[in-house]
């Protein structure tokens, strides 16, 4: 079945079975490679994407499910502001260490700001909450967060 979304502000055209996750339309259709896989039951954060601006589990989102809706990926959320000050933020403070799970990380981080652009250590949780780093660098998540709030340079 032919399906056409806008990703990343492009329209895209596929074959693809309407069951299909969203995460392999993106990976494995799309070549938008950014978004991992994780755990594939929506536990991990991985695989997290933005969907009208709301961050989303991929892994789990059928593709009949985002029909008609704005997907923004990875490759693509530096193009908002929120998103390019969190990437900025990012590499200031160099929170990556094995970076599996740093798409999603970033993704989550960017739809926290997108909606609470001054966010205390309560909003933080809430928004990260189910975004796992096995190599345990929340400490610098969380700085990379209030540096972007803050708009502050490093």
């Amino acid at each position: 079945m032919v399906t056409t979304l806008t990703v990343n502000g492009e329209q895209k055209s596929f074959d693809a079975p309407p069951d299909m996750p969203l995460l392999w339309v993106l990976r494995d259709i799309l070549g938008l490679t950014g978004t991992k896989f994780g755990c594939g039951i929506a536990q991990c954060g991985a695989c997290t994407v933005h969907v009208d601006g709301k961050p989303v589990r991929s892994c789990v989102l059928p593709l009949s499910a985002v029909r008609d809706r704005s997907i923004t990926t990875v490759e693509g959320v530096g193009a908002t502001p929120a998103g390019a000050k969190v990437q900025k933020a990012w590499l200031d403070l160099e929170v990556v260490q094995c970076g599996y799970c740093q798409s999603g990380q970033i993704m989550s981080a960017a739809a926290l700001l997108a909606v609470t652009p001054s966010p205390d250590d309560a909003d933080i949780d809430a928004a990260m909450a189910g975004n796992i780093c096995r190599c345990g660098t929340y400490v610098r998540i969380r700085a990379a967060i209030k540096q972007a709030a803050s708009g502050r340079q490093s």
